[in-house]
């Protein structure tokens, strides 16, 4: 297994698999080419066999140099379980803290329940937010009219 800086030459292959990797739903927009060309130092992937396993693209706020932020993240349907998702965080937490950053921020979908699951396993903590859904915190229109999301932060100690 190979961690690794996110490459360029990644975006071909990431935004071929991505949609499949979400069953479907159109998640490619979310990956514009700028992730792979400005955001490396912060993005990885993850391969064995020269295949990719998993990949996250995050960054350190312009806004807040405290905070990293999750963009991404996505692990191959076959290969979840695997602790792929801890191992790819647990990096970006300790390249965020070497950035001096305290803490991390990300979202998701209420609909994403593993996701929502999965990020409270990590020892994030969920924002209260404006509005309930399903019984989660959100904050309403987060993405657009309609578009609520669960917002996420977790505090990094070395």
């Amino acid at each position: 297994m190979a961690l690794r800086y996110l490459e360029l030459s990644d975006y071909a292959t990431v935004s071929t698999v991505v949609d499949d990797w979400w069953g479907g739903r159109p998640m490619r927009g979310m990956l514009p080419r700028l992730f792979f060309e400005h955001f490396r130092p912060t993005s990885f992937v993850l391969e064995e066999d020269r295949r990719l396993r998993g990949f996250l693209i995050g960054f350190r706020s312009q806004t807040d140099p405290a905070v990293a932020y999750i963009h991404f993240v996505g692990i191959d349907p076959d290969n979840r379980g695997l602790g792929y998702g801890r191992m790819l965080y647990e990096h970006f937490f300790g390249v965020a803290c070497d950035l001096g950053c305290s803490e991390v921020h990300c979202i998701t979908s209420p609909v994403n329940l593993g996701s929502i699951q999965f990020h409270r396993h990590m020892g994030f903590q969920i924002d209260a937010g404006n509005g309930i859904v399903d019984g989660v915190p959100v904050c309403l229109d987060h993405g657009g009219p309609g578009q609520h999301r669960v917002l996420f932060r977790k505090s990094l100690t070395r």
